[in-house]
């Protein structure tokens, strides 16, 4: 039986929490796999356009799926049930975030239910893409800096906790995180931190031993 992935996603026009997450404007940039990564750098437009290029080239070398994936559901799962979070993802920095690995609750539920894609400069992965290393946020509004987000008013989280995906090459693929509509104790924090950082080696070791093209 062929996977669709998108089937259980899918949400009846009655049920009102369903929404997407927010999209980005015609105005940024779109890059697709077959552009080359050796283009001269010359400003920041420039050089995300390079490590856009170099992240495809990465990716098909490595024969990772650029779209929904059995697998990266299933880790994206069991990194939210550890964590005991609604929502868990295995996002790939494409031309926009593509949750490759998605986890969310049931269509009736009554929680929001996302959609496979969001606007690259949306959320807190982009931060946790330029620092390099794990962003916990206990809760999002402890902080000035992270509580206005498009993703606070489109989703209503409260928490979340986001960690790097790394290649041995330095080039940084993505992220794994875990978000909810609920804030978790400052003392929980290390844990959950833990908890994203060892999903995302699981996801680079399950990337590692994928069928090299």
């Amino acid at each position: 039986m062929s996977y669709q992935p998108n089937d259980h996603y899918l949400v009846p026009q009655t049920v009102r929490a369903t929404r997407t997450l927010p999209r980005r404007n015609m105005r940024d940039i779109g890059l697709g796999p077959s552009v080359s990564a050796d283009v001269a750098v010359t400003g920041p437009q420039d050089q995300q356009t390079t490590e856009l290029a170099r992240r495809y080239e990465l990716l098909e070398r490595l024969g990772v799926p650029t779209s929904a994936s059995r697998d990266f559901d299933e880790l994206a799962r069991d990194m939210a049930t550890q964590a005991g979070f609604l929502y868990g993802f295995v996002n790939l920095f494409l031309e926009e975030q593509t949750f490759v690995g998605l986890h969310q609750p049931p269509a009736d539920s009554g929680y929001v239910i996302v959609g496979r894609t969001m606007s690259r400069d949306h959320g807190w992965c982009p931060e946790v893409m330029t620092r390099k290393k794990a962003l916990p946020l206990h809760d999002v509004h402890a902080s000035p800096r992270f509580s206005g987000n498009h993703v606070v008013d489109a989703v209503g989280i409260r928490s979340y906790f986001g960690a790097p995906l790394i290649h041995d090459s330095g080039t940084v693929l993505g992220t794994v995180c875990v978000i909810d509509p609920e804030k978790r104790p400052l003392s929980e924090a290390r844990r959950l931190r833990d908890i994203v950082i060892n999903a995302g080696a699981q996801v680079m070791d399950h990337i590692a031993h994928a069928p090299v093209r």
